[in-house]
Formats: C-alpha cells, sequence, structure tokens
C-alpha cells in the first residue's frame, strides 16, 4: 500500500501502477491483463509518480523528478531539508501518435490528424480494438522516446487527474511546504489542445473529477462542493450540506468490529509475523470475552491496549476514537512568567524572554510597549483586583490570543503602577524549554572558559534538526562538545547529528585577510559526550546507540527507553481511532538490539531531585567535568600555517 497505486486504463485491459526500486525511487509499469504480464514504461533514475490515462488511450500522463533521491531516503534526518520539484510528462503509448505537443506552425492551423495506414500491422504493439473508444494500444520499443515533458515549470505538485481528453487538473502546494494539503494550495486545469493551463481555485485540500468528467468533487477548509469542470470558482460555490449528515450507530457492534479489526492489524502488519512466539488467535479469544461488557469507548481501548501488551513491545499504542459524551474544555491564557506571593500581592518572579519575531516563541510580558520586569507587581486582570489566595490563572481562562489589560507596577499598594494589553499564549512550553537550554550553554561556558560547545536535541524529527542547526553552528569553532538528548521524543533515523559531528579534520585554507578556513567548516575534532535518561526512547534510544557505536564518546546519565521496534503506518479504525502494529525493528549482526533493553550510560548518574530543586543538575555538571578531563589528557592540536613558498631561480 505504501509503493503501489494503480490505476485502470479507459478499455480495462491495463493497469498502470508505480513500484519502488531497491533505491526506492518509483517506477511506473504497466500491467496485461490478457497477457498476466507487467512491462515497465520509466528506467528507475527518475522518481515517477501518479500514473493515469488519458480517456482517449493514447497517453500516459505522470509526474516525474530528478532531484527527488534524497527526499525518498526519508528515514534519515540527513534529508529533511530537502525538497523535491516535478514536472509532468505524457508517454505517447503507440508509435503512430503524433506527438501532441509537436511544433505549431504559426501561419497555418494544425493538420488533421492523418488517418491510419489499415494494412499497418505494428509487430511491437500490444493492441486492443482500436475501433472501440478509448482503446490502448502500446508500442513498449522506442518508447522512453515518446516521454513528453508538458510545457509547464517544475513545482510542488500532486493529485494528477484527468477529466476528458487532453484535460488534466493537478494541484499545487506551496514551494515551502512540508507536504502537501498546505494553505495556498492551487487548483490547475492544463487544457493539452490548447497548450494553456490556468488556476481554477486556491486553498483546496483534495478534488476528484467525475466519470463522465464534468464535474469536480472538492474538499477545502472542512467543506465540501461541486463545481463545472474547467471553470474558475470560489472556494464555497457548490457547497454540500454535510452538516445535515447523521449517522445512526450501534455503539456495542461498532465495538465488536472495532476489535476483530485491531486484532487483524497486528496480525498482518507486526514485524514479526510469528508475533514473538505468541499465539495470536488465542489472544483474540481471551480478550474478545469483555466485549459484552463494554460500557464505553474507552473501555474497548483498554481491552485492546491488554491484548497487544501480550506481545512485549513498544510503541503499542490505541487511542481515539468516539466518544458518545465529549466534555467542553475551555483553555487558559498564559504570560510566560513564574509568580511568587510578596506582601499579600501576586509578584513575577521571572519573566522568560523570547523571541517575538517568531510565533512560536512569542513572550507576552517582553513585547514592545509592555516590558514588565521581574519583581514587579501583578495588580489586576481587566480591571479585577488578583489577590492571594485567588488562583490568578482563573482570570486568564479563554484568553489565549486575545487581548488582555494588566495592570502592573514596582508596589503592592498599586503606587506607580500601569495598565498594559497583552496578548496571552496558549502554552509556555517552547519558552521554558529555549530559557532551560540557553541557561545550560552559559553554564557549560562559563564553567569551560568558552571551550566546550552545549547542544541540546529534544527530538529527532523537526524540532531536534531545527534546535541542532541552530546551536551546533554558532559553537562549531569550540574544542569540544556536550550533546544532551535527555527527554529525546525520537522520530527518525539520527544520522544528520551523527555525521557532522564524526567529521575529522582534513585541511586548513589561508587567506590573505581575516582567519583560515577549516575543512570540514563547521567541525569539533576534540573530546564529545553525550547525555541520555531514561525519558529520551524511539530515536533518542537510535542516537546514543550509534554515537557509542561509531566511538564518539562516553555516554553519561540514565539508561534510556529502550524502543526501537518502530511504526510506519498503519490502518485507521472505523470510528476514527486508531491501534498500531510496530512493523519495523532493528538489528544487527549481532541479533535484535536495544528493543526492551534501551541503551546503558557509560558513567551512571542519578538526577536527585533534592540537588535540582537547588538549582543543580547533576548529570549535566558531571558531563562538565568528565570533558574537561578528556580536554586536559587529550588537548586540541594546535596547528601552525607553514611557511609561504618561494619560487627558486
Amino acid at each position: 500500500l505504501k509503493t503501489i497505486r494503480g490505476v485502470w486504463s479507459p478499455d480495462s485491459r491495463w493497469i498502470a501502477y508505480t513500484l519502488n526500486t531497491k533505491a526506492y525511487i518509483q517506477k511506473v509499469y504497466v500491467y496485461s491483463l490478457e497477457e498476466d504480464k507487467s512491462y515497465p514504461i520509466t528506467d528507475g533514475l527518475s522518481e515517477v509518480s501518479e500514473p493515469v490515462f488519458d480517456p482517449s488511450g493514447k497517453y500516459l500522463y505522470f509526474f516525474a523528478s530528478t532531484d527527488a533521491g534524497p527526499v525518498k531516503h526519508w528515514f534519515a534526518m540527513s534529508n529533511a531539508d530537502m525538497r523535491m520539484t516535478k514536472a509532468i510528462y505524457l508517454a505517447v503509448l503507440a508509435k503512430d501518435v503524433p506527438s501532441p505537443l509537436a511544433k505549431e506552425s504559426d501561419e497555418e492551423p494544425l493538420a488533421q490528424k492523418e488517418k491510419k495506414d489499415k494494412k499497418e500491422k505494428p509487430s511491437s504493439a500490444k493492441t486492443t480494438s482500436s475501433k472501440n473508444k478509448g482503446a490502448v494500444r502500446i508500442d513498449f520499443a522506442g518508447l522512453n522516446h515518446r516521454i513528453l515533458a508538458l510545457p509547464l515549470p517544475v513545482g510542488n505538485y500532486f493529485n494528477l487527474r484527468v477529466g476528458g481528453e487532453g484535460q488534466i487538473y493537478y494541484l499545487e502546494a506551496p514551494a515551502t511546504a512540508r507536504g502537501p494539503y498546505q494553505p495556498g494550495t492551487k487548483l490547475h486545469y492544463f487544457n493539452l489542445k490548447k497548450r494553456q493551463d490556468q488556476v481554477l481555485a486556491e486553498n483546496i485540500r483534495g478534488f476528484i473529477i467525475s466519470a463522465n468528467g464534468k464535474k469536480i468533487l472538492y474538499m477545502a477548509r472542512n467543506q465540501w462542493g461541486i463545481v463545472e469542470a474547467g471553470k474558475k470558482f470560489r472556494v464555497g460555490e457548490g457547497k454540500l450540506n454535510t452538516a445535515s449528515i447523521k449517522v445512526r450507530i450501534e455503539p456495542q457492534a461498532e465495538w465488536r468490529q472495532i476489535f476483530y479489526e485491531a486484532w487483524r492489524i497486528n496480525r498482518d502488519y507486526f514485524y514479526d509475523p510469528f508475533m514473538h512466539g505468541i499465539d495470536w488467535p488465542q489472544m483474540k479469544k481471551k480478550y474478545e470475552v469483555f466485549l459484552e461488557h463494554l460500557a464505553c469507548r474507552a473501555d474497548l481501548n483498554r481491552v485492546i491496549q491488554w491484548m497487544c501488551s501480550e506481545l512485549g513491545v513498544g510503541h503499542h499504542r490505541v487511542a481515539g476514537g468516539d466518544t458518545l459524551a465529549r466534555a467542553e474544555r475551555i483553555p487558559g491564557g498564559l504570560l510566560g512568567a513564574d509568580y511568587e506571593i510578596a506582601h499579600g500581592r501576586y509578584r513575577f518572579k521571572k519573566v522568560y524572554g523570547g523571541l517575538n519575531w517568531n510565533p512560536e516563541l512569542r513572550s507576552p510580558l517582553t513585547e514592545p510597549g509592555v516590558d514588565v520586569q521581574a519583581r514587579e507587581y501583578l495588580l489586576a486582570v481587566n480591571g479585577r483586583e488578583v489577590v492571594p489566595p485567588d488562583n490568578l490563572y482563573k482570570y486568564f481562562e479563554n484568553t489565549a490570543g486575545k487581548i488582555v489589560e494588566i495592570t502592573v507596577g514596582p508596589n503592592p499598594d498599586g503606587t506607580q503602577s500601569r495598565t498594559v494589553k497583552v496578548v496571552p499564549i496558549a502554552s509556555e512550553y517552547a519558552l521554558r524549554n529555549r530559557d532551560w537550554v540557553e541557561a545550560n550553554i552559559r553554564k557549560v561556558d562559563k564553567a569551560t572558559n568558552g571551550r566546550v560547545a552545549y547542544v541540546y536535541v529534544p527530538n529527532t524529527t523537526t524540532l531536534g534538526h531545527t534546535y541542532f542547526k541552530r546551536y551546533f553552528f554558532p559553537q562549531s569553532h569550540k574544542e569540544a562538545i556536550i550533546v544532551d538528548e535527555r527527554f529525546n521524543g525520537g522520530g527518525q533515523v539520527a544520522d544528520y547529528y551523527i555525521d557532522i559531528l564524526r567529521r575529522p579534520f582534513l585541511c586548513m585554507w589561508a587567506m590573505r585577510y581575516g582567519a583560515d578556513l577549516k575543512t570540514p567548516s563547521a567541525s569539533i575534532q576534540g573530546p564529545k559526550v553525550m547525555l541520555i535518561n531514561e525519558s529520551a526512547g524511539s530515536g533518542g534510544d537510535l542516537l546514543p546507540w550509534m554515537f557509542r557505536q561509531l566511538k564518539l564518546g562516553k555516554l553519561i546519565g540514565k539508561r534510556t527507553w529502550g524502543g526501537l521496534v518502530g511504526i510506519l503506518g498503519f490502518p485507521v479504525l472505523m470510528d476514527g481511532g486508531y491501534v498500531t502494529a510496530p512493523n519495523l525493528a532493528i538489528w544487527t549482526e549481532e541479533g535484535w538490539v536495544v528493543e526492551n533493553e534501551g541503551v546503558p550510560p557509560d558513567i551512571e548518574v542519578e538526577q536527585w531531585p533534592a540537588e535540582v530543586a537547588q538549582g543543580h543538575d547533576p548529570q549535566l555538571e558531571k558531563a562538565i567535568e568528565v570533558i574537561l578531563e578528556e580536554l586536559r589528557r587529550n588537548p586540541p592540536k594546535k596547528l601552525t600555517r607553514p611557511p609561504y613558498k618561494k619560487i627558486k631561480r
């Protein structure tokens, strides 16, 4: 299901589909139902996707990309910044069909289509009855020379479809989008006969064409609509009244089906076909006895969890589904601060600074015109006085993203106070995490006299990639590095971090002015240590495992979670819930590794709460101690530029 996408030919005698090569590059094939045989259409050197036949049977359209290689190898973080572009191509299937893109004369109209020679019998063509409309004939000999690019620029394209003959529809996401279905996605219509492309609508999430090619069913902003094909429209035109759709369900019957479906998903997707030696059919019998006793959807999830736990593996989760009584939650707003009580008032103990140009790191109290400082008092919110022991957070219910007036001042009696407008945020996590990270950078910098870099990686996907780029490269001139992956939430294979950390010194480049340049330019060849703990797992298990395998340095802290049987997708349950079926597991020449074991540290350090409460970080402090000792034992080699050459005459 991940690698095959099949479409029927208009005469129902062929199926065009894509299949990954061993290098994960998709090729297009056509399968003949009459011969029970597949034929390749493309060579596997370009990423080809979404093939679709023209209704005439003369052409096969598809997307193709020549820069997709790194993106297709998605399991590696090294490719996280890569983007692929696509062009639209057509293959002229029969050799006697003229090119629909042949150069047109500027003096005469296109000549009428040449009549076929009734006596001609192409020996290499796989034919169907040419008298039938949409009959497909394919000459495989020389087919690679009959693949043509449509006169369109490359772009971030997806969802290729056809309406009538030569009527091509596709979606284009913004160039900066990470994946499809982004705001600003455009629906295009290309007319092959006129060689014209136009945008029919914007902000479209998906669409399909009716069987007769005359209507488009589109989805946009959680609404559906039906419009005329080939004509421009605005979102909202032809809107379908989906709000009036009601579905009657029988919870007990639905829950029973979901239970058996969850069992089947694990039977078919679990990485080990022998189910870790567990009698899986027997597990179904063991737990189905609870089905008649279920009182709510949460009970069903619990029973499925019990059944899946028999396999003894991580990443095995069940969640979601219809909740018949769902309580409405009212979110609160936050100011990005710590508070204390002083002189009978709430006082700002600490104000977390942010990067107010970054929406994810906006600090409400530090924005221009607000400038609230630590040790000032919070006196009132929207004119309501705030006095302990009242819960101050109740004054900020349902205020995230909304303007709120707060009264603050240097004195608890309200003298010299002022009222300012702030916009609270929904979560302080990003502010507090950044504060912790940058406090650690300052701590390491001070303790090592600026010799050691500190880099925190919260996960092995987007945020971790961002953190590593933000904090490693500005410190890459230092002599040694502490990599902190505690609480790492995982994601992908963290080869990006490892590839940069293991870069060997190669050479220097002399400059007439300024400092010499190093190759690799951003690299630290000195001692390295990595901090780990029991809350780092999945990709957060793999990162320290690779760090150790490549002998990059010592691991300090606590054994990691131990979950490297991962998940790569699974069917959704009928009510929108899901159950995972861990379908990939790590192994080496020595056997299966890490799962249910974790990665143990070289130096175990407990993070005692009493010490942490006093402002200490025992694990980080140990890392500083270890890396300074390694620098003392193995100081970095001082490089000296050689004497300049002298030409002998």
